[in-house]
């Protein structure tokens, strides 16, 4: 059987001799990470091992649409396919495709109503789901004791239906500690609910799964998984770096919508079929509004930090009127959810970059993000390897959600470093 070929080392299969035994029916399962860290690549996966074992799988997509859900599981069969050497895989594919069915909505709620109404739907066409995936859930959203009993009910629906659940819950770097051991928010008021808990933590080029529960087995045991950034497949010891062909649509650029650089980088991704996220605040004006997200005074705060410290890295003050200072902690949110980020400007020679510029790449270092700067003196495009600038050629955007800011000084060279960035990494689409 096919799923033979492909399943002992699937990140779930691993994970499930880890636990005891993964879910039984009825069961949650929380897939945890910042965003951009993996966690749609991570359902996916679970997606595809499951209708590859012949499970009717429901993939409940929340704030996304069809395409980029769909786009995500042809990628992933495909870099699978090859890496497997799978036979027939185009006769897998459909197989695939026969046990999964993908319901996309713009809306983030989900509760046991909306599942039951789904389960209805596709009932009619006698898909009865096995594994239930749901991604996308704003976990936030109302009161716990509400979100707790709707959990309860989802739970009981899965169990009626002989299926498990898995659902996706974003975490926040100033309430998710380090190396965690134990559920942390927004999901640790849910404990009681969530049979197991997986916790995505990037390390390096990588990212480290850690189970955190476990059903009841206090400490959980060690997880010894490392799985590729976009692929959240497993990283076999010597095994090359591969990357994968995802569609332009898959990509989402994070950006300030400012005149010069961030415009151009929005205008590029525009052009190119990228999502694109504009972080702004209440009275700011952008010069892109697509994709356009005004952060409140309280996540505004989430990107505060002191002036003494912005001065000790950068050598420099900027203006302390409200604004200027409300802009800074906006570059936060543009950069912390970042793969990789991306600068057009100058660097100088204490090796920060210039302007307000400069503080969304002391920031990118700081994080230990993958730092490009396009020189606009030095016609050249630069990597920070962690105490130089080296010179780098033929870039491309390598990682799914990615920043591209830069000066509101715009040069000629600037713009067409941007326009070749974007055609060495899309052109082939």
């Amino acid at each position: 059987m096919y799923a033979d070929q492909v399943s002992e080392n699937s990140p779930i299969r691993i994970l499930e001799r880890c636990c005891r035994g993964g879910l039984a029916r009825g069961e949650l399962g929380v897939v945890m990470a910042r965003a951009g860290v993996g966690k749609t690549a991570f359902l996916v996966q679970i997606g595809l091992d499951a209708a590859m074992r012949k499970q009717r799988v429901l993939h409940v997509a929340l704030g996304q649409d069809l395409e980029h859900v769909q786009s995500w599981y042809d990628a992933l069969f495909g870099d699978l396919a090859q890496t497997t050497s799978l036979e027939d895989r185009e006769q897998v594919r459909a197989d695939v495709a026969r046990h999964r069915v993908i319901q996309a909505s713009a809306d983030t709620t989900f509760g046991h109503e909306r599942l039951d109404d789904i389960v209805k739907l596709y009932g009619q066409a006698q898909f009865k789901p096995q594994v239930i995936l749901v991604d996308g859930v704003d976990w936030e959203r109302g009161a716990v004791v509400e979100r707790a009993a709707e959990l309860g009910a989802i739970k009981l629906i899965a169990k009626r239906l002989g299926a498990v659940l898995w659902f996706s819950a974003q975490t926040h770097r100033d309430t998710a500690p380090t190396h965690p051991t134990v559920l942390t928010p927004p999901c640790d008021a849910y404990a009681e609910l969530i049979d197991i808990g997986v916790f995505l933590e990037p390390e390096g080029a990588h990212v480290s799964v850690r189970l955190v529960r476990d059903h009841e087995t206090t400490p959980p045991a060690d997880t010894p998984l490392q799985l590729h950034t976009d692929t959240m497949r497993l990283v076999e010891h010597g095994a090359d770096e591969r990357e994968i062909a995802l569609p332009p649509r898959s990509f989402t650029l994070l950006s300030g919508g400012a005149n010069g650089a961030e415009a151009a980088f929005g205008a590029a991704a525009e052009r190119w079929g990228l999502a694109e996220v504009t972080f702004s605040f209440a009275g700011h004006q952008t010069a892109r509004e697509r994709g356009l997200v005004e952060l409140s005074d309280a996540e505004l705060e989430r990107g505060s930090v002191s002036e003494a410290y912005i001065t000790a890295q950068l050598h420099r003050s900027f203006p302390g009127t409200p604004t200027f200072q409300r802009l800074l902690k906006s570059i936060w949110h543009q950069v912390a959810t970042a793969g990789e980020v991306f600068v057009v400007g100058e660097i100088l020679d204490d090796d920060t970059v210039k302007g307000g510029t400069g503080w969304g790449a002391e920031l990118a270092k700081h994080l230990r993000k993958r730092l490009y700067v396009y020189d606009q003196t030095k016609v050249q495009w630069f990597t920070w390897t962690g105490d130089r600038w080296t010179e780098i050629e033929a870039l491309r955007i390598r990682r799914t959600r990615f920043t591209g800011t830069g000066t509101r000084f715009l040069t000629d060279a600037g713009r067409q470093a941007i326009e070749d960035l974007f055609e060495r990494s899309f052109g082939d689409s």
